[in-house]
């Protein structure tokens, strides 16, 4: 696995306690979900960067 760089991540903190409710519902940490929804983000904008270049 690649080594993970670390930084500092200001957030609301409504937008917080509802990604660490979600995670908690999905067995992951905090960090986990976050890193989870933007990989997923960055799948879905590689996907419909796809389908822009194949119309």
């Amino acid at each position: 696995m690649a080594e993970k760089k670390a930084f500092i991540l200001r957030i609301n903190p409504e937008v917080l306690k509802e990604i660490e409710q979600w995670a908690a519902d999905e067995f992951r940490s905090t960090n986990g979900q976050v890193e989870y929804l933007l990989q997923q983000a960055l799948n879905a904008r590689k996907k419909g960067d796809r389908k822009k270049k194949e119309s």
